[in-house]
């Protein structure tokens, strides 16, 4: 990835802070291992996708590829988040790609799967 393409995990965002750490956590492994990849929120926390793209640009980036942390699409996949990447890319002049939800890549269940089994090893008091 070129220095002037950026990955926004988009999480939903909420004014308690724990939750929002929730996702900072589940984000770690990536924003650790990919350059140029950073946790964004639709609303309710910062940074928000508007400020990420905002500073982005100032150090020369213009390509987003935005990957949401939901499990499906529901009204703000399909309607809210493509109507702010468009303000957003007409504000900014760049160029901003909606992944898929994480819910719909098949490693993710996966994923549960192995959580499961873990809770299924763990004693009932």
């Amino acid at each position: 990835m070129t220095n002037t393409h950026r990955i926004i995990l988009l999480a939903h965002g909420s004014s308690d802070k724990r939750w929002c750490e929730t996702f900072e956590k589940l984000a770690e492994p990536t924003l650790n291992s990919i350059e140029n990849a950073t946790i964004g929120y639709m609303e309710l926390a910062e940074p928000s996708m508007e400020t990420i793209v905002a500073q982005a640009k100032t150090q020369g980036a213009h390509q987003f590829t935005v990957v949401p942390l939901f499990l499906a699409a529901g009204r703000h996949l399909r309607k809210d988040v493509p109507a702010m990447i468009a303000e957003i890319e007409k504000e900014h002049n760049v160029s901003m790609r909606l992944a898929d939800p994480i819910g719909y890549n098949p490693q993710l269940g996966l994923a549960i799967r192995d959580v499961v089994q873990e809770e299924l090893a763990k004693p009932i008091h």
